[in-house]
């Protein structure tokens, strides 16, 4: 036992908190046969979290799923047939952005609309 294993806490099945990959992909499929005009995003690997990949669709919709590396995004890529960037080169769409605000938008009119009630 190491002198910081205490803090850590202890995790039995290190792949508890991993997704299964076959339905990852099962799900990026479903999602890019939904939405128009979807491009692929690879975020690097953090601290916190593995190398991922952002679905950006046409407009501004995205989602995000582990990629298994930079690798497996571009495989990801390829068998969506979907361009894939390095957000660290080109960084984020503003349609995605654009879309965020939108939607932080809708949820404030929402919540004032309930509270009106």
């Amino acid at each position: 036992m190491g002198i910081f294993d205490r803090f850590r806490g202890r995790r039995s099945g290190r792949s508890s908190g991993r997704s299964d990959p076959a339905a990852d992909l099962a799900y990026l499929r479903q999602w890019v046969a939904e939405h128009d005009g979807v491009e692929a995003f690879i975020e690097p690997q953090t601290t916190v979290t593995e190398v991922t990949v952002v679905l950006v669709a046409a407009d501004g919709e995205w989602t995000r799923r582990r990629a298994g590396g930079d690798a497996g995004a571009h495989r990801l890529s390829d068998k969506l047939k979907i361009p894939v960037y390095d957000v660290q080169k080109v960084g984020y769409p503003q349609r995605m952005r654009d879309h965020d605000a939108r939607r932080r938008i809708e949820r404030d009119r929402e919540l004032r609309r309930q509270l009106e009630d």
